[in-house]
């Protein structure tokens, strides 16, 4: 008979934390930042507990959480976590002609919800000029429960979301202004305005990058979907380009979704 031991599934897929990117994500690239008229621009990320494995190419920085659990052997080290994000983000990018994002480090590693505001006249808009973090229990648990999370489809292999770039300077300008709505309605609890800041960065990646969700590559009507939660519901966008997972708002239960764990700074340990 076959026995099975009762293991942490931390012990199975690591402890290295997962993120959610929401309102603004996009912003953190220097080839979007450097057209906004009005910087800093902004985008919010939510670290988040390990309490189940995300899916890969789905817009949840898992490649970059790979190359973390390699780095440190599946364990986060206790030192400055800014300092860690660009440790991690030289170990991802280095040699790559088209680096990846600041914000999939940033999300993984500051514990509780963060808003990164990026300027491209600070480093070249490869790292946050300026990062605002909250870790109230209040505010995370209210997030864990109106935030539900639908599983859509994986990114397709070999898929480019940068084949078409629309960079207009007042869509750019509103993608980094979705990222402080967002924060700001988080803060107040405002599930109106989360949702209201969840559509509006939906409708930037369609203006400035819209190979985000319509591509030949793409078997999902990403766009049919996004309209049906966006209509029934108060607000959703997807987790990142190609798919992925669709973050929707509400205060009600949403049939099929999945419910995450916000990961908060441990008083102890600091």
């Amino acid at each position: 008979m076959l026995t099975r031991q009762n293991t942490d599934i931390a012990a199975v897929i690591s402890k290295i934390p997962y993120r959610m990117a929401l309102a603004g994500g996009w912003i953190d690239q220097p080839f979007i930042s450097k057209h906004n008229p009005a910087p800093p621009g902004s985008m919010v990320v939510v670290g988040l507990e390990p309490t189940f494995r995300f899916m890969d190419r789905s817009g949840m920085a898992t490649s970059t959480r790979e190359v973390a659990r390699k780095l440190w052997n599946g364990v986060l080290p206790g030192q400055d976590p800014r300092e860690l994000v660009r440790t991690l983000y030289d170990a991802e990018n280095r040699g790559k002609p088209a680096p990846s994002g600041s914000q999939d480090m940033a999300g993984l590693i500051i514990p509780g919800i963060s808003r990164l505001d990026y300027n491209f006249a600070c480093e070249g808009g490869f790292f946050p000029a300026h990062i605002e973090t909250n870790n109230d229990p209040a505010v995370a648990h209210w997030l864990e429960d109106v935030l539900h999370v639908l599983p859509v489809a994986q990114r397709p292999e070999h898929y480019s979301p940068l084949e078409g770039k629309h960079l207009d300077k007042e869509w750019i300008r509103r993608l980094g202004q979705s990222g402080k709505d967002c924060y700001e309605a988080i803060l107040a609890r405002d599930a109106q305005a989360l949702g209201a800041s969840l559509n509006e960065c939906m409708q930037c990646w369609e203006a400035i990058l819209p190979c985000t969700v319509r591509h030949p590559a793409i078997t999902v009507d990403l766009v049919a979907m996004l309209d049906y939660y966006q209509s029934r519901y108060t607000g959703a966008m997807y987790s990142g380009c190609g798919g992925g997972y669709l973050y929707v708002v509400s205060d009600e239960p949403v049939p099929g979704s999945i419910r995450v764990q916000v990961r908060l700074r441990k008083v102890d340990s600091e």
